[in-house]
């Protein structure tokens, strides 16, 4: 397939991309104490000497003593760890890329004995990690405005290092998902119930955000139907059902929504071949991102239990961009195996393409 509209140029309010090509958020844990070290600066260079157009840091967290699962992910708070993404930053930029860091928060799937502070409880809408488990007591509302303002502080302090943008994990049964999903959100007050009131915690922190950068400063939303607790678990199981969670959150201020699936071309409902990021343009007119094995056959759960994954061709995806059913490819293991991998493509030097090795996790190669 012809790769025109996978290398022309997107813009997005100050964000300027010169190809469709996004990295994908992948957690890594090589930052001491959650400091991202000069290695971690090299790792994402490297992806932007690659061509690759924008890249999505792995979740780093905001200022919140729970926030965290481990002390080797970086966080986003404090002067030492804004330093070190500052490096960061100045080290893609320097190989033409641009960055955004993803702000994280795990809520309910810290283990606390497992985590710093292992005297805290930890964080969720009613201490739910999935429906049935109970792990802590609800979130008090001091808390949850706290870390709202926690999330605020972070994206104003990406701001002023020269950050391109943030992008707010919302997917994947982390905390703010657990405020989306009724199964993990079972308050009675204005926090959750119905699916206004279970979106309102991110309504909140993107108009926090919003308040703490500028009208210009790129938000991206992730998102997922999906949860590492029920693969299954459906936050919308209708286009209309869809549209009424998407549309308080793009009315708050999401520019760019980044929408998870474990296989892309998948279709979201029946009777339509549109996947995720496809139904989410078409609702909210916003540009997406879509993702999920990019390039590999199997889906990305299998890389954290050693399995490998063969390459997998992309000509459906190019036909689906081409279209305009989304704007933008997040590539997830392929550029973790190849920082490459966006010039192979481009060259048309598929012959090049590493096969993906779950052995690369253990690097920051």
């Amino acid at each position: 397939m012809p790769k025109a509209s996978l290398f022309s140029r997107f813009a997005c309010n100050s964000l300027e991309l010169s190809n469709r090509i996004v990295m994908a958020p992948m957690t890594r844990q090589f930052s001491p104490n959650g400091i991202p070290t000069a290695d971690v600066a090299a790792y994402y260079k490297r992806r932007a000497q690659g061509g690759t157009g924008l890249i999505i840091t792995e979740g780093t967290t905001i200022n919140d003593a729970v926030a965290t699962m481990d002390a080797n992910i970086p966080q986003f708070h404090g002067k030492e760890a804004l330093a070190g993404w500052e490096k960061v930053v100045g080290e893609v930029h320097a190989a033409g890329g641009k960055i955004m860091p993803q702000l994280w928060h795990v809520g309910m799937a810290r283990v606390a004995e497992k985590a710093p502070h292992p005297e805290l409880p930890s964080a969720g809408p009613s201490g739910l990690f999935k429906p049935g488990k109970q792990g802590a007591e609800p979130m008090t509302q001091q808390h949850i405005e706290s870390v709202i303002a926690a999330f605020a502080q972070a994206a104003a302090d990406a701001k002023a290092i020269g950050m391109d943008g943030v992008e707010i994990h919302g997917a994947h049964g982390y905390l703010i998902d657990q405020f989306f999903w009724e199964g993990t959100n079972q308050r009675t007050d204005s926090w959750g119930g119905n699916m206004e009131n279970r979106g309102r915690f991110a309504v909140e922190i993107v108009k926090a955000i919003r308040s703490a950068t500028s009208p210009d400063f790129p938000i991206v939303l992730r998102y997922s139907q999906w949860k590492q607790q029920d693969y299954t678990a459906r936050l919308a199981s209708t286009p209309k059902e869809l549209e009424a969670f998407l549309q308080p959150l793009s009315d708050a201020g999401v520019d760019i929504f980044h929408c998870s699936q474990r296989r892309y071309w998948e279709s979201e409902f029946e009777d339509s071949n549109l996947n995720l990021a496809g139904w989410t343009k078409k609702l909210t007119g916003k540009p997406t991102i879509t993702v999920g094995s990019v390039g590999l056959n199997d889906d990305f759960f299998g890389a954290f239990k050693g399995q490998d994954s063969s390459t997998r061709s992309i000509d459906d995806l190019l036909e689906r961009l081409d279209s305009q059913e989304f704007d933008l490819v997040a590539v997830g293991r392929a550029l973790l195996q190849d920082p490459e991998w966006v010039n192979k493509i481009k060259e048309e030097r598929t012959d090049e393409l590493q096969t993906y090795s779950a052995s690369s996790l253990a690097t920051l190669s």
